[in-house]
């Protein structure tokens, strides 16, 4: 018998438990899934940044690139449109067309007047610019610089070149890789135009003459160089040319051995020895040693008074001491910090004096190697004081440095105390040079005057209430004054300058006997030989010249 109650049969249910680990799989999938997209999505993401910043990289490396070449364009458009001024200008002078504007240089003016008028209010300082030599080039600015340029290139900014110091230039640093041969020089080639209005008391104008107007009289010329006699004075000299000493590179200094029958001359990486007899080469000094990469120019040379020695001074900060019969070195000095601009023996040959871009000055001892004494610039004005010239008194008791800051100063030797801070150059001081009676100091600056002072309580017939004063401001370069030098009877004054022109001048009237053009770039150093009337010149044109100068009878 049936049940009342005739139910179906009932299925069991499948357990939760296992309906929810299912699910669990399931989003666990799904989620590795998503993790793994997310994962190479993020490696896309960080390969397009990698890729957007090396493009960035390379838009501002294109950019700056260009911002190069646009300014070494306007640089050298520069350039070109200020020689073909000059040219027009010359052309001008001797009866050609007048001068049109540049509407380049207008432009560039016009702005220049904005810029300061935009900074006047705001109290900006204008720049002040020293030339190739400055800062020491350049030397071309030389540097002297650069210059010294160098500059000393001191120019030419950076490693000055005396010019190089020098900064140099060019000078700035200075005038560099100029080949040794060139073709002749264009005959009567101009100096290069004045910057600004010449003052003074003494004012030469030969450099603004043009040769084809004066007398036969009063000039003198070569195949590749003339000489301008003053026409207002009566002719005392006669030039002549002896010897072209040819070089591979910047010609930055000169020097006669004390018998006058050697000229030393150094240039990059050499030092070289000519016979001034005959203008030959008698040895090339190098010292293997130094290391080989750049350049390394010789910025200053030194006969010993006996003639055995030659010290050189380079811009590795070493001054060596060498042997010149056996061509070897005897001593390598270091302590300077910076390039050596200048050296000067003791006239008894027994100390080296050395003058360097580090704002000292010091004595050596030329048996032993040894540093005897060091004078610091410590009293330093606005400017950089790097030393660019030093000189020994006749009588070996002072010593005189010109630097940078405009200034010139003396030391006792013996005791080593500073004696006098001279000040009356309007720009960085390039040259001193004592009187050989020792009673008065030359100088020569980037200001292009020469000054002579009266040294006073310190000369050697001073008095101790004499004071040091300015005899004298020789005013006639057209551009900056490189180097000075007297002849050794103290009857004329030499200098050489940045406008390829070398001038003697007469200490006692002050006045400019005649202008010589020899060269086609600066005139960075000159020297006179102490036993015969003969001097030399160096310049950037990568020549040194040997010249004659005879006084002639009055008339």
């Amino acid at each position: 018998m049936s049940n009342v109650y005739n139910h179906r049969q009932m299925v069991p249910a499948a357990p939760l438990s296992s309906r929810v680990t299912e699910l669990l799989d399931a989003l666990r999938g799904e989620y590795d899934s998503l993790n793994q997209e997310a994962s190479s999505m993020r490696l896309f993401k960080d390969e397009y940044e990698q890729r957007i910043n090396s493009q960035i990289n390379e838009i501002q490396a294109v950019q700056q690139n260009l911002y190069e070449l646009e300014r070494a364009h306007h640089k050298i458009r520069q350039q070109y449109e200020e020689e073909i001024q000059r040219l027009r200008r010359e052309l001008e002078a001797r009866g050609g067309p007048p001068v049109p504007p540049s509407p380049f240089l207008q432009q560039q003016q016009q702005q220049q007047q904005q810029q300061q008028q935009q900074a006047a209010p705001m109290g900006l300082a204008q720049p002040h610019s020293a030339g190739v030599y400055g800062g020491m080039p350049p030397a071309g600015e030389p540097p002297m610089g650069g210059y010294m340029g160098a500059a000393p290139g001191y120019a030419a900014g950076g490693k000055e070149r005396k010019p190089n110091a020098m900064t140099p230039t060019q000078a700035a640093p200075p005038p560099q890789g100029m080949p040794p041969q060139q073709a002749a020089m264009v005959r009567r080639q101009s100096p290069p135009p004045a910057r600004g209005a010449a003052m003074g008391k003494a004012v030469s104008q030969l450099a603004d003459i043009d040769p084809d107007t004066v007398p036969a009289n009063l000039k003198r010329e070569g195949a590749d160089w003339f000489v301008i006699f003053n026409p207002k004075i009566p002719r005392a000299l006669n030039i002549e040319h002896v010897h072209t000493l040819d070089h591979t590179s910047v010609v930055c200094c000169v020097k006669f051995s004390n018998d006058g029958k050697y000229l030393a001359t150094g240039c990059n990486r050499t030092t070289q020895v000519w016979s001034v007899a005959t203008g030959a080469k008698e040895c090339v000094l190098a010292d293997e040693t130094a290391a080989k990469n750049g350049d390394l120019y010789i910025r200053a040379v030194c006969f010993s008074p006996d003639g055995k020695y030659l010290v050189t001074g380079a811009e590795d900060k070493q001054i060596r001491i060498w042997d010149v019969a056996k061509r070897t070195i005897r001593h390598t000095l270091s302590g300077h910090d910076q390039d050596i601009y200048s050296l000067d023996f003791s006239p008894d040959g027994s100390t080296i004096l050395s003058g360097s871009g580090d704002r000292t000055v010091r004595l050596w001892s030329l048996e032993s190697g040894k540093e005897v004494c060091k004078f610091t610039i410590e009293d330093m004005g606005p400017k950089d004081a790097g030393v660019t010239s030093v000189a020994f008194s006749p009588n070996g008791k002072l010593v005189a440095a010109a630097s940078l800051d405009k200034m010139i100063r003396i030391w006792d030797v013996a005791t080593g105390n500073p004696l006098q801070r001279i000040d009356g150059h309007k720009d960085s001081v390039y040259a001193v040079a004592f009187s050989p009676d020792g009673q008065s100091l030359l100088s020569g600056s980037l200001d292009k005057t020469l000054r002579i002072w009266d040294l006073g309580r310190y000369g050697v017939a001073g008095r101790s209430s004499d004071m040091v004063t300015c005899r004298s401001t020789l005013v006639g370069h057209k551009d900056f004054v490189l180097s000075v030098a007297y002849s050794p009877d103290g009857a004329w004054i030499v200098s050489g300058s940045k406008d390829r022109g070398v001038q003697f001048w007469d200490p006692r009237t002050s006045q400019t006997q005649c202008m010589l053009q020899g060269h086609k770039n600066s005139v960075i150093s000159v020297a006179l030989s102490p036993s015969q009337p003969v001097f030399a010149t160096g310049s950037g044109d990568c020549r040194a010249r040997i010249w004659s100068y005879d006084s002639l009878p009055p008339i």
